[in-house]
């Protein structure tokens, strides 16, 4: 038996709870083992210390009011009863279905005021209602800009010093 085993059964066998094949187990390693064996004298000490304090007993009144506090424990409640709606649940989950609504709603309308397929020029889509694309197709031509006159360009003189000479 191991010794990680043994610690589960030092207990049980130091109360004499073991069955008589298991005491058996641990008393073969306790003739093997110098550190389980010190285990199980430490632990017949403190049981004989215990044994040897006054036995209390307890007042009439002490087991009215254990039995009191035990009927006021709530009961326990099975697994499916947080399925139980409760006000607060109730109210968060209407609260977010409205929300929902309305912001699908919102996103709706913005949506609709998109025309995806009556104006498709090019690749583009076309958006209704927007001051910034009303004049699109006279932006997206740039024509007019081809007949513009060219203009001279400035040939570079060369910079005169402070007193009138090159540089």
């Amino acid at each position: 038996m191991s010794c990680t085993k043994m610690e589960k059964r030092i207990l049980p066998y130091v109360d004499g709870r073991l069955k008589a094949s298991e005491a058996r187990d641990v008393e073969t390693h306790l003739e093997g083992c110098a550190a389980c064996r010190l285990r199980v004298n430490e632990f017949r000490a403190v049981t004989g210390l215990l044994d040897e304090l006054p036995e209390i007993e307890p007042s009439a009144a002490f087991d009215v009011r254990v039995y009191a506090l035990v009927a006021a424990e709530p009961a326990k409640r099975n697994w499916w009863a947080w399925l139980a709606p409760s006000p607060r649940v109730a109210f968060a989950a209407s609260m977010l279905l409205v929300a929902t609504v309305w912001i699908g709603s919102q996103g709706g309308r913005q949506t609709a005021s998109v025309d995806m397929g009556s104006n498709v020029d090019s690749g583009t889509i076309a958006v209704k209602d927007l001051p910034v694309l009303q004049d699109y197709d006279v932006l997206s031509n740039f024509e007019a800009l081809t007949d513009l006159p060219d203009q001279p360009t400035q040939t570079s003189q060369p910079a005169e010093d402070t007193d009138g000479q090159q540089m």
